[in-house]
């Protein structure tokens, strides 16, 4: 009769390492400390039903052996693979890189591994392809990072069974949706334009089909008419420097332009050099503002004052939200999960000319 652990007692044959020299294994637990596998397999899932005793015995004999579960025992026991999947697009672009991070960094916390899918296009059969080998892997979620409108609707094509959080999406789907208030952050950065005695604000807006770019358009556009101002037409970036400073030059060609919220930092980088190579000195004569708060954006001349969006809470936020429906959560969707974002003023805003 094989005695247990708990017996303080183990038999000669058994040490850190079996008959063949190999690592213990799940059934080397079990017999020396006298239960099923099932039982340990209850105790590493940390199962309420384990009596104290039992649990003591089997944690003292995965000591004795020098026992580490392995994922796929932590699998079996949990019926969860402990992976998640990310699907993120244009993932160079500071925003996304940063909730990638963030996502990471709060799963291994959490004791997941994250297997990414980084998508260079975002055409449906893409998309479609991408969940399915997530899927296939055996993701226990998935989290999209997701800011076209049209991956959103791929992504609701796919009815995936597992648990999925869509960030950066304006989409109504019946998910989880984690975004940073982009309607706020123009209307604070449209009207502190207008505070400083500006008549109007113009706008280089991100690509169409964008969510963050048609809310922070939409907003700026609400904001002017809810003051009375003159609606100018939005120029359209693709959020690059380099279409910042080609559209910065039209800008900084009109005299009647004293005033410009950008839908992105990187391209508000371009617009001040346009400006500066033009002869028009920011904020003396055009003030600028930009969204997101890079971290270079605090060191150009002049420092740009932008709205800062909390892109690390954005991960987290929507991977604690991930975990919850994985453990079973039945709270229903809510339309949005919307991360507040602050307006940092710096020296690129400042009174109009007069």
């Amino acid at each position: 009769m094989t005695r247990s652990a708990a017996d303080g007692a183990v038999p000669k044959w058994r040490s850190r390492r079996n008959f063949a020299g190999s690592r213990p294994v799940m059934d080397d637990v079990a017999r020396l400390a006298g239960v099923s596998k099932q039982t340990v397999s209850r105790v590493l899932n940390d199962h309420p039903s384990v009596r104290p005793a039992t649990r003591e015995a089997v944690v003292q004999a995965m000591r004795t052996l020098g026992y580490r579960p392995s994922r796929s025992a932590r699998s079996l026991a949990s019926g969860r693979t402990r992976m998640l999947g990310v699907i993120s697009f244009d993932a160079a672009r500071y925003g996304p890189a940063s909730i990638l991070t963030a996502i990471n960094t709060a799963a291994q916390e959490a004791g997941y591994l994250v297997s990414s899918i980084a998508l260079d296009t975002a055409d449906h059969d893409t998309v479609v392809e991408a969940v399915d080998r997530l899927s296939a892997e055996g993701a226990d979620g998935v989290i999209a990072i997701a800011p076209q409108l049209w991956v959103g609707r791929a992504l609701a094509d796919t009815h995936l069974d597992t648990p999925l959080v869509v960030l950066e999406n304006g989409l109504d789907t019946e998910t989880h949706l984690v975004t940073g208030d982009s309607r706020a952050g123009a209307r604070k950065a449209t009207e502190h334009l207008l505070g400083l005695g500006h008549s109007t604000v113009w706008h280089l807006a991100g690509p169409t089909g964008w969510t963050s770019a048609d809310h922070r358009r939409t907003s700026w556009r609400s904001t002017l008419e809810a003051a009375g101002a003159h609606v100018p037409e939005p120029l359209v970036g693709d959020w690059s420097a380099d279409s910042g400073y080609d559209l910065g030059r039209r800008l900084a060609a009109r005299p009647d332009v004293t005033a410009v919220f950008v839908s992105n930092d990187q391209m508000a980088l371009g617009v001040l050099h346009a400006l500066h190579e033009a002869g028009r000195p920011v904020p003396d004569e055009v003030s600028v503002v930009g969204y997101d708060d890079i971290p270079e954006a605090a060191h150009l001349l002049p420092p740009l004052t932008t709205v800062r969006t909390d892109f690390a809470e954005i991960g987290t936020r929507s991977l604690r939200l991930l975990l919850n429906r994985i453990d079973g959560s039945t709270e229903p969707p809510k339309p949005e999960s919307l991360v507040p974002v602050d307006l940092v003023v710096r020296r690129s805003s400042g009174p109009a000319p007069r």
